[in-house]
């Protein structure tokens, strides 16, 4: 019946158009999550900004009805906390109607950047588990109950969640020389790649799971994006990538809107990879 109806409407001029659906992001708050809500508000969907704190989110859910002209709600939710993930969804559907969309993004921060930076052999199993806490744990529970929610609602939907291509490929290592933070280089943990890796597994087994019930399941695979990068850095990403320079927020929104919208009704279990050209070396 989902499909049939989703069909019977096809319009191929407006096959990017999400006005009337409801769209939930998590990490709303983030540099990415930021202007992948503006992205979907501004092609007329209801936007749910879920972060970890409720200023910035009412905040952010503020701006963009104004901007756009929406209804948005904006929530505070530890997706890490299976309570607190299911009393956000809950506030979601009270608000806003039935979740159409979800864009599972968030991603995990540690209190010292340090500890995220130490050698592979030194570091603290307390962080792995934070970080794989919300970048897979996260990505479980909000899956798990939006979907459920998706299921509730009679089927339909599209899940985006956001991996990286250090889920993909191992990290170069090399693009990190001359940037050090307390005595550390700044590298990429094993701990967010093996998190990202299984993101990118999770996302594959939810689209067969779910496919009777026509709920697509994507993965969005960004390459770097700037956000305020040393010098060195940058040019040392930028030499390894095709394009040559690093991404910026905003070229991560198209794909999004691309795996929310009518456009991509036939794609689900794909990995979307956005990066420059960063992994066909």
């Amino acid at each position: 019946m989902y499909l049939e109806k989703t069909l019977a409407k096809r319009n191929l001029k407006t096959l990017f158009d999400l006005s009337g659906k409801v769209a939930l992001v998590t990490g709303g708050c983030g540099i990415q999550g930021q202007r992948i809500t503006r992205g979907l508000a501004a092609h007329g969907a209801d936007v749910a900004v879920i972060d970890l704190h409720s200023q910035g989110t009412d905040d952010l859910a503020k701006t963009i009805a104004d901007e756009y002209g929406v209804s948005t709600k904006g929530i505070a939710c530890d997706v890490s906390d299976p309570v607190s993930v299911g009393a956000m969804v809950g506030t979601v559907t009270d608000a806003l109607g039935d979740i159409d969309v979800l864009h599972n993004n968030a991603a995990s921060k540690t209190d010292d950047p340090v500890d995220l930076f130490k050698p592979f052999e030194e570091f603290d199993f307390d962080v792995w588990r934070q970080v794989m806490s919300v970048n897979i744990d996260g990505m479980f529970l909000v899956a798990q109950a939006v979907g459920k929610q998706m299921i509730k609602q009679g089927g339909g939907g599209s899940i985006i969640q956001t991996a990286s291509t250090y889920g993909v490929v191992g990290p170069d290592f090399g693009i990190y020389e001359g940037s050090e933070y307390k005595g550390y280089e700044i590298t990429t943990p094993a701990a967010y790649s093996a998190s990202k890796g299984a993101v990118i597994a999770l996302t594959k087994y939810l689209a067969t799971y779910w496919g009777a019930q026509s709920i697509r399941v994507n993965t969005l695979v960004p390459g770097g994006i700037e956000s305020g990068q040393n010098e060195t850095f940058k040019k040392n990403y930028g030499a390894k990538t095709p394009l040559g320079r690093m991404a910026e927020a905003d070229e991560m929104v198209g794909a999004v809107v691309f795996l929310a919208s009518d456009a991509s009704s036939y794609m689900t279990g794909q990995m979307l990879v956005v990066d420059g050209g960063w992994t066909a070396w």
